[in-house]
């Protein structure tokens, strides 16, 4: 894995990383802006996708499609839906599922994607054993991400994502970048720095205010787990 894929969906997600690598090229495909950087004598790729699970599907299939990269990141903040998950913790995502995905009415579960014929996809086992191994002084959890094109911040819809799923975060890209690299065969890692809890009074002021935060700690982990690769 010499050239690897990093998603982001916000600009803030992405100026993070964007401190910590060299940046070489940059170039626009489609209205998308790609950053060609390096780090540890690793190629990147760095994209802002847009918020919500269209946008961070058309971003990486654009990106496997354009760049050719060996494997795809995509990194930023989410929401705990765990009461062992706190603020500024980080989640690798083992599985992904899109919450909000429903043909129940069919007599599938919910979250059943038919043309990948599961509810969950799961990250690549060598990432995830890379992220698992590797050390950062922030507590580390690895478990289901739910996708959704929704901002959750409702209690209820939090307990029923969590019990539905045993989610430990919510965002609204994860799935389906997750769904790309499945149909694509490519390698991937979801990897979210908690910037909120529905579960703990959450609202738009604690996402601000944890939000740069966040980032940094997300960025920082990724740039440890790069120099393992």
């Amino acid at each position: 894995m010499n050239k690897l894929g990093i998603i982001f969906a916000m600009e803030k997600e992405l100026e993070e990383l964007l401190k910590i690598v060299k940046l070489e090229n940059k170039y626009t495909i489609f209205d998308l802006t790609f950053y060609e950087c390096k780090l540890n004598n690793k190629d990147l790729v760095l994209a802002e996708s847009g918020i919500g699970k269209v946008n961070a599907a058309r971003c990486t299939q654009i990106m496997i499609d354009n760049t050719k990269v060996d494997c795809i990141f995509n990194i930023g903040v989410g929401g705990s839906v765990s009461n062992d998950v706190d603020i500024c913790d980080l989640v690798i995502g083992e599985k992904l599922v899109q919450h909000d995905f429903d043909i129940t009415a069919f007599n599938h579960e919910k979250g059943y994607i038919p043309n990948i014929g599961k509810v969950f996809i799961e990250s690549d086992p060598y990432l995830i054993k890379l992220a698992e191994e590797t050390e950062i002084d922030t507590k580390k959890h690895k478990g289901v991400i739910a996708s959704g094109d929704i901002f959750c911040t409702e209690k209820n819809m939090s307990d029923k994502i969590a019990s539905k799923f045993k989610a430990l975060c919510v965002e609204m890209e994860g799935a389906s970048i997750a769904q790309v690299c499945y149909l694509s065969h490519i390698p991937f890692l979801v990897i979210r720095s908690i910037s909120d809890s529905p579960n703990k009074g959450n609202n738009k002021l604690t996402y601000q205010e944890f939000l740069e935060i966040s980032s940094k700690k997300v960025a920082n982990y990724l740039k440890k787990i790069i120099s393992r690769i």
